[in-house]
């Protein structure tokens, strides 16, 4: 797997991840979502550099100009709820791609046991993935099991041509797990790597629950 650290230079980027750990910050829902927005951007455009490119000719008021375009099928897959900003910052930029939303969420199957979960998938909506180049995004990368789940989900959908997982924060832990369970070639591009998780399986320092944070609290399933 190709690892992009965004953090590995400083850039604005440092401001935004900074405002969605700050608790009092977090209390704004509307900056918060507009923060992770912020970062789908950015991440959309370094992931751009790594895509494929043909030179298009086009007219202009007073002649003609060649530029390289961008070749790739693009299709951006979100994981609900919380992958919703992120979603719209990529599409910002990939604005001709096409779009997949599927849900995963973790369930507790004993309630009185936060530390015990599994990664439920119940949603689907997409377009076929064959020969295309899949975008993966989900702001929070923490045990790796909503990417590997989702991944093997979207199997029935086509094999794309390549695959940009896009998150905002990660453990190492989820990170090895995606080496593990995703196709070499594969790249990750994620603006912040923490180290640890805590026995709820939420990373550390991490910011809390994105899509709580995002949208509102919510009922345990």
């Amino acid at each position: 797997m190709h690892i992009h650290h965004l953090l590995d230079e400083n850039s604005v980027a440092n401001t935004f991840i900074s405002e969605l750990r700050d608790v009092d910050i977090q209390k704004d829902q509307m900056r918060f979502r507009r923060n992770i927005e912020r970062l789908g951007e950015i991440l959309g455009y370094e992931l751009s550099k790594k895509l494929s490119y043909q030179p298009q000719t086009m007219t202009t008021p007073l002649g003609e100009s060649t530029h390289e375009m961008i070749q790739n099928e693009l299709v951006v897959c979100s994981i609900l709820r919380a992958g919703l900003p992120l979603h719209q910052g990529l599409l910002n930029y990939f604005d001709k791609a096409e779009n997949s939303f599927i849900s995963a969420y973790r369930h507790h199957p004993n309630p009185y046991n936060d530390a015990e979960f599994e990664i439920k998938v119940e949603y689907l909506a997409s377009p076929s993935l064959e020969g295309k180049t899949l975008i993966l995004a989900d702001p929070m990368l923490a045990t790796g099991r909503s990417f590997v789940n989702v991944y093997k989900a979207l199997e029935n959908m086509g094999k794309p041509q390549a695959i940009h997982l896009v998150a905002v924060i990660g453990a190492e832990e989820g990170i090895e797990l995606l080496k593990k369970e995703f196709p070499e070639n594969t790249h990750l591009w994620i603006a912040t790597i923490d180290s640890s998780l805590n026995d709820r399986g939420y990373i550390v320092p991490g910011l809390g629950d994105a899509g709580d944070l995002c949208y509102g609290s919510k009922m345990q399933h």
